[in-house]
């Protein structure tokens, strides 16, 4: 890993906020006043023949693994490319819900850290990322539920996190409109509730990382599909995969040569990483999600239920966003289906039948990669050079920035930080799990 060390020498480090001062106050009279254009947030480049290190995928995991190479460690000669625009995948298309709660120890640490991220980007990035500490509410319905929100309370506790199981009269006082009587198909006995959680504008925090790791010298480059992943040695040339090392990345736009590629794709994870001879243990599957019209603000916290596979926030402009479980089956399909809006429908309505009046406006889908233990795939793996930021199921944008920072120590210092020490690729075959479906599958 020493060519990974060798990239911080000599590379001058410069400040994204002082970067983004065009976009103050000052600015934004004086181009009320005149008329005056905005200035592009990130700027167009030509793809040069060498980059230290490409990044695949233009969402918050590739994007914030650029900036803090960039403000962290001072490698700015870096290309993040994607075959769409910045922020069009799973980073535009999720519920914006933000928390840290998780179950085991590895992903409470590993998602506080994400959120302490969170709570300072405002300022970091110099962007207002509409965070909104509201609250959030996981929902059980019977004693085995219930049993599980104590064991993840006390794991949180015991980690130094904010988070408690409260029963239905406390309930009912946080969030009004939900129905806490006995009488229901699906009485609400309890909750865990996570004072720290909430929601942030997610395209703001895709735009944020955009704009400040350009301003320190990174390159984004839309439109710019990766064709092929070049690897020399190893077994990947004799089609068997395994072994080698990175020498460059093959894409529409031309070839680049360069030493580290960091795969931060969703959906297309295993496809990626397929280019350069590593196999994932992921299956790809959609995630629903829907909006209504906007209504005056009666929701005050995040609401989950794993039972009834739904989970529902409101917007400040008035919208409720619901989402549910994944698709049963793995597909690259993003269309929509009435069986989604109907099962949805049925179960927001017997946690708040006072909204069945409300109209639907919109429904969509993203893709999630989803691996056996509901962890990431993070660090190194047998190609040398190459390295993975994927696995996230239904639950990568709430470790966006903590990804982004590991991931940029992980390539900087060429060795994997005790943070995502755990989700490791080699895990699978050590047999060293780090199962977060109790809390990750329909957790949000």
């Amino acid at each position: 890993m020493t060519t990974m060390r060798m990239l911080t020498t000599g590379i001058r480090r410069r400040s994204a906020v002082s970067g983004s001062a065009r976009y103050s106050a000052a600015g934004l009279i004086k181009r009320g006043i005149t008329g005056e254009s905005w200035p592009r947030a990130w700027r167009d480049h030509e793809l040069k023949s060498s980059y230290d290190v490409v990044i695949i995928g233009a969402g918050v995991h590739g994007l914030a693994a650029a900036y803090y190479l960039a403000a962290n460690h001072g490698i700015t000669n870096v290309a993040v490319l994607d075959k769409g625009y910045v922020g069009g995948g799973g980073s535009g298309r999720n519920t914006a819900i933000v928390r840290s709660n998780y179950l085991t120890p590895e992903g409470v640490a590993f998602y506080d850290r994400s959120l302490t991220l969170y709570n300072t980007m405002a300022g970091d990035l110099n962007i207002n990322v509409m965070f909104s500490e509201r609250g959030h509410l996981t929902l059980a319905h019977t004693d085995s539920a219930l049993r599980t929100m104590r064991w993840r309370a006390e794991v949180n506790k015991l980690q130094g996190i904010d988070s408690n199981v409260i029963g239905p009269d406390e309930i009912k006082a946080l969030t009004p409109s939900l129905d806490t009587s006995a009488n229901t198909r699906y009485p609400i006995l309890g909750a865990l509730y996570h004072p720290p959680g909430g929601t942030i504008r997610h395209d703001a925090v895709n735009w944020g990382y955009a704009r400040a790791a350009n301003a320190l010298g990174v390159q984004i480059h839309q439109n710019t599909e990766v064709t092929d992943i070049v690897v020399v040695g190893g077994e990947r040339e004799s089609g068997r995969g395994g072994g080698g090392r990175v020498t460059g990345v093959r894409t529409t736009r031309g070839d680049i040569a360069t030493p580290i590629v960091l795969n931060a794709t969703a959906g297309w994870a295993s496809l990626i990483a397929a280019m350069a001879g590593v196999r994932l243990p992921i299956t790809t599957h959609p995630l629903q999600a829907a909006v209504t019209e906007p209504v005056k603000v009666f929701l005050p916290t995040v609401v989950v239920s794993g039972s009834l596979h739904v989970y529902v926030s409101q917007t400040d402009r008035g919208e409720l966003v619901f989402g549910a479980s994944v698709d049963p089956f793995a597909t690259y399909d993003m269309r929509g289906s009435l069986d989604f809006t109907e099962e949805l429908a049925g179960h927001v309505l017997e946690l708040m039948p006072g909204i069945s009046k409300m109209r639907l406006l919109r429904q969509w889908a993203g893709l999630c990669d989803m691996t056996p233990d509901y962890s990431p795939v993070m660090g190194f793996t047998p190609v040398e050079g190459f390295l993975s930021d994927v696995g996230w199921g239904t639950y990568g944008f709430k470790a966006g920035p903590v990804s982004g920072e590991q991931m940029a120590e992980c390539i900087a210092t060429g060795r994997t930080p005790k943070l995502i020490a755990p989700f490791a690729l080699e895990r699978f075959t050590a047999g060293q799990l780090v199962g977060e479906k109790g809390a990750a599958a329909v957790g949000h």
